[in-house]
């Protein structure tokens, strides 16, 4: 057990590590050689003049919320003069101060607006939340501490802590989800100099940006998962039809996390495999247990020969193209077949996805076996190359997806990656369906339907191809109805006339009636004078 109990550290370590991000120093060394960071946010500030930057502010982006990539926010800053950590927040209060009702009170921050609010005492995602809920479309969090690097120039406010050694990441604490504004950090330096602005009632107009690599005419976006990670499983089962829609204008590449186990000392120096069902080949190949249970259910081993079955699945049947329609059915499939304890492994239960996804399973248990395998004391290829790509690409957060190699921030869902998708791609070669859905409020819906129906503006509905317009419809409708009208009117004027036969034949056979002369003329006189009176 002392073997288990190391491996368990070692992660406990990392996810220490992972939640220091949460508010805190992490030095980019700690975790990852050159995080990647290739999303070019701009922030500056354009009024007043005195502030604007050539090469805007040097500031770092939340791992949280979702940013409107390749747009902009351009807004009137406004200063809380609070750390924003309360669930009561007085909007009346900040700078620059505003005009006051007849109690004395100010007027509430006017939407829309940019928000900063000071750094500590609750997580950087709380105080995010807060500002959302009170309004503002992005929030930039003033730093109190200062970058050691800043020198004697810089006065930290901690009481606790003179300055940090490196730049700060501000992290998800797992609740994120819900945040949908932007936020960014500003370092104290530069914050202390805008509030300075703010507090003496000067106007201040903020641009936060973000421009994607836009490098060709083709878009390429990588997923890195792991088979048993909550958070990216609806994303996976769902996601389908955004791929098939993007068709051959975008490149898609799963990846699968695998934790070295050499490096986590799974493997002795006498190679000797010391962490049990943790790891694979030898403990080579390790994954994190999804229950906690070492003794029982899914193990890190099963995640891991999960992982390369889905690497191997994607080599064959989706690489070629850069879709990959068969893997993401077996995904969906596999998730709603075998996605516990009881079938995770159980080879029944693959073969059965294999059929309904339609895979050849023998191709891909070969490529797993030709690949190293998993129960060998020798190396895996596959899981070698994704380990290697992992370091190269600065992982360290999962899941976590990527747009041309750039690193996409906010909650994982169909969404966010389909949003990113469509603004990577280089001007003049965006594809139709970006056109009509990626500014759609239902993007699913969109993509499904062929079509953006907006409720709000019913006229603007964008017809799929094949599909038949509004203006073709409400055509076809008036047609049949005027068809209709016809018929009745003929059927109607078609009863009148035999109304008026019927009465003529009755007149003539039963009321002979006396002339104007007084004399008594034949009923069939009558008849025929009343041939020309209307009678309805």
């Amino acid at each position: 057990m002392a073997p288990l109990r190391l491996l368990l550290c070692s992660l406990l370590v990392a996810k220490a590590i992972g939640e220091d991000i949460v508010e805190g120093i992490v030095d980019d060394d700690a975790i990852g050689p050159n995080l990647p960071d290739k999303v070019s946010s701009r922030l500056n500030i354009h009024i007043p003049q005195s502030l604007f930057k050539d090469e805007g502010y040097k500031h770092r982006e939340a791992l949280f919320g979702i940013p409107p990539y390749g747009g902009s926010i351009a807004q009137e800053l406004f200063y809380a003069d609070s750390n924003l950590c309360d669930q009561e927040i007085d909007v009346h209060k900040g700078y620059p101060e505003r005009e006051k009702d007849s109690k004395g009170k100010m007027e509430p921050w006017p939407s829309p607006f940019i928000l900063m609010v000071d750094r500590g005492d609750c997580t950087f995602v709380q105080k995010a939340r807060n500002a959302q809920r009170v309004g503002a479309a992005g929030v930039i969090i003033a730093d109190h501490l200062c970058l050691c690097s800043d020198g004697k120039e810089c006065t930290s406010s901690s009481p606790v802590q003179e300055c940090q050694q490196s730049e700060p990441v501000m992290g998800d604490d797992g609740s994120g989800g819900d945040v949908s504004i932007p936020t960014f950090l500003m370092f104290k330096m530069d914050a202390d100099e805008v509030k300075a602005n703010l507090r003496q009632n000067i106007h201040v107009q903020m641009e936060m940006s973000w421009n994607l690599p836009r490098p060709d005419d083709r878009v390429e976006y990588d997923l890195w998962t792991v088979p048993s990670d909550e958070v990216s499983k609806e994303f996976q089962k769902s996601f389908k039809p955004a791929a098939t829609a993007l068709g051959s204008h975008a490149y898609f590449t799963p990846h699968m996390y695998i934790h070295d186990g050499v490096k986590a000392l799974c493997r002795d120096r006498n190679g000797d495999e010391v962490c049990g069902s943790l790891c694979t080949n030898q403990g080579r190949y390790c994954s994190t247990d999804p229950d906690g249970d070492l003794e029982k259910g899914i193990s890190g081993s099963d995640v891991t020969k999960e992982s390369l079955r889905r690497l191997c699945i994607w080599n064959h049947y989706g690489k070629d193209d850069g879709i990959g329609e068969k893997w993401w059915d077996y995904v969906k499939e596999f998730y709603y077949r075998c996605d516990t304890p009881s079938f995770f492994m159980s080879q029944d239960c693959i073969k059965d996805v294999y059929d309904h996804a339609g895979i050849d399973g023998t191709i891909v248990e070969t490529c797993m076996q030709d690949s190293g395998g998993t129960d060998n004391d020798k190396e895996n290829n596959i899981l070698e190359e994704e380990m290697n790509a992992a370091t190269k690409m600065g992982v360290v957060i999962m899941p976590t997806a990527f747009v041309n190699e750039s690193a996409i921030r906010g909650k994982l869902s169909v969404n966010t990656i389909f949003a990113a998708v469509c603004a990577g791609f280089e001007a003049g070669s965006v594809p139709d369906i970006c056109k009509q859905c990626a500014s759609c409020p239902d993007q699913q819906g969109c993509i499904s339907n062929g079509q953006c129906s907006n409720s709000n503006d019913e006229d603007k509905l964008v017809p799929a191809k094949g599909s038949i317009s509004k203006g073709t419809f409400l055509v076809t409708i008036f047609g049949i109805c005027g068809a209709f009208a016809a018929v009745f009117y003929w059927h109607k004027q078609r009863t009148q006339q035999e109304m008026r036969n019927e009465v003529k034949g009755i007149l003539a056979q039963y009321m002979p009636l006396e002339s104007e002369d007084g004399e008594i003329g034949a009923a069939s006189d009558f008849a025929q004078r009343a041939g020309t009176t209307e009678i309805s």
